[in-house]
């Protein structure tokens, strides 16, 4: 980076590291981020954060255009790391992977932006970033990884940032709940789907829901499930990759800044629960298969193939009635929202399609008579894992939910071929009479005396009478695919950081 002064040796810090209040660039620790083992982390800026920039001296490899190029799946592709375990009051040392960047890696197989669309919404450049981050997701490794691979290129893209170590469950949810989202250009989520899910529910929950949500989101993949980040590394047109070449190349989208519009899954419980999911909504196989998982977390990736093959060796069915607005009718029959639902709260967006659980669904909704089913999978995206392209069908339909159920009847042997077919996203080409697809704007699942459990996100949510309905284009989330659906946007720019009042740099080593 011009006039950046060659820094010695990273050392850990002793102390917290303030931003810098100077106009004149001073040196900063490699890295730029300062780490420890408490919930609030603060971040490094190595210059004034209103000038941009980070003084960072972490060495990372240099392409055309200063951020590198995306991963793709050759046998070698996976980054370098080591596997010593890293005690969380020690700070980065800065240092990046050779393979970052390196001139091997292909470019995208697509382009990423209309040049007929103009200028895409975008991050400003500097950039603040939160990042929240699980450290026990996955395998792990989430800290040891954000050092080693992200790190490096957000120092070398001018994204600043403050890093929050989540420590138990809905840690999160709360965090955002009480945070000062007017510091920050965006929120970033390092983990699996689970944390994106707390913090977007965590956002819902703010008496200011309506400015919050709107604060864009980044997905950085570091846990077992990253269907997310799966998704948006496809809408990118990146080769489809896992672990941490798709960290990798969800990291270039945040250092390259640009913005889409992604929609929000608003579900209802008979209980009166509202909940918001960001990807997918399971019953049966799939929310068997991601729950009784979970005691395999340390496999990675792994633990979901090993989960599948347990629960074919014992295949369980559920009955259950379920129903669905068809997309085609959606928009030519919309009912005004319902008095007695609307009344239920106010805390979110209105579920116009939606009715009392206990009156019936609409007469044009398509009803699919009481049965057994093996599963049934609501998905709002591409990806149900990192290798489970499960709805290859189209690119973020506008206000359409991926509706897939899959009928009693189905051999072990025919739903095992449809499993492996999803790696490349070939399952519906098998033919298979027991799998029904349809694109919907709502639904409802009554599972017959609360049999099975449901996984919303991955997260587990008891079984009981459920409905939902998409709201398109709802969130900003970094990503390399700038054209929205065509539905309406949200509101555009997002509420601006406030001004930070600036500080002297404190360092010490």
């Amino acid at each position: 980076m011009k006039g950046r002064t060659p820094q010695p040796r990273a050392q850990p810090l002793l102390s917290k590291v303030a931003a810098s209040g100077s106009s004149i660039p001073r040196p900063a620790p490699p890295g730029h981020g300062s780490l420890d083992s408490r919930p609030l982390l603060e971040g490094r800026v190595g210059r004034d954060s209103a000038a941009g920039g980070n003084d960072a001296g972490a060495p990372t490899a240099r392409v055309p255009g200063g951020e590198g190029e995306p991963h793709s799946p050759y046998p070698d592709a996976r980054l370098g790391c080591t596997d010593k375990k890293l005690k969380a009051g020690v700070t980065a040392e800065g240092s990046a992977p050779g393979a970052l960047g390196s001139p091997s890696q292909r470019a995208p197989r697509v382009k990423v932006m209309d040049p007929a669309r103009g200028p895409q919404k975008q991050l400003p450049r500097p950039c603040l970033v939160l990042v929240l981050l699980n450290p026990r997701g996955g395998k792990g490794k989430a800290l040891q990884l954000f050092r080693s691979h992200v790190q490096p290129l957000l120092a070398q893209a001018d994204v600043s940032f403050r890093l929050m170590l989540t420590e138990r469950q809905n840690h999160a949810r709360e965090l955002v709940r009480a945070e000062e989202l007017g510091r920050w250009d965006a929120l970033v989520v390092m983990s699996g789907d689970g944390l994106m899910h707390e913090v977007v529910n965590g956002l819902m929950e703010r008496p200011d829901w309506e400015t919050a949500i709107r604060k864009p989101l980044c997905s950085l993949p570091a846990g077992s499930g990253n269907a997310l980040a799966a998704s948006l590394n496809h809408y990118a047109g990146y080769e489809q990759v896992t672990d941490e070449a798709l960290l990798n190349n969800c990291t270039l989208l945040l250092c390259r800044r640009q913005l889409a519009p992604v929609s929000l899954l608003s579900l209802r419980t008979r209980s009166g629960l509202r909940i918001f999911s960001m990807l997918s909504l399971a019953w049966g196989f799939v929310a068997d298969v991601d729950i009784e998982s979970e005691k395999f977390r340390r496999l990675g990736e792994r633990r979901f193939t090993l989960g599948t093959l347990l629960r074919l060796v014992t295949l369980r069915v559920y009955r259950g009635r379920l129903a669905y607005l068809p997309v085609e009718q959606a928009v030519s029959k919309a009912p005004a929202a319902s008095p007695p639902l609307d009344r239920q709260d106010r805390q979110g967006p209105v579920d116009a399609h939606l009715v009392p659980l206990e009156e019936p669904v609409p007469a044009h909704w398509t009803v699919v008579p009481e049965q057994d089913f093996v599963l049934v999978l609501v998905q709002l995206h591409s990806h149900l894992g990192s290798e489970m392209f499960v709805a290859p069908m189209g690119h973020r339909v506008a206000g359409a939910m991926h509706l897939f159920y899959v009928r009693a009847g189905v051999s072990r042997a025919t739903l095992l071929r449809l499993f492996l077919a999803m790696e490349k996203g070939r399952h519906m080409e098998c033919n298979c009479p027991y799998l029904v697809y349809a694109p919907a704007a709502a639904f409802r699942l009554e599972p017959k005396d609360g049999k099975g459990v449901f996984a919303v996100d991955g997260e587990r949510m008891v079984s009981e009478a459920v409905q939902g309905q998409v709201h398109p284009n709802y969130i900003w989330m970094v990503s390399g695919h700038g054209d929205p659906s065509p539905a309406p946007e949200p509101q555009w720019p997002p509420p601006s950081r406030k001004p930070q009042q600036t500080r002297p740099t404190e360092v010490s080593l």
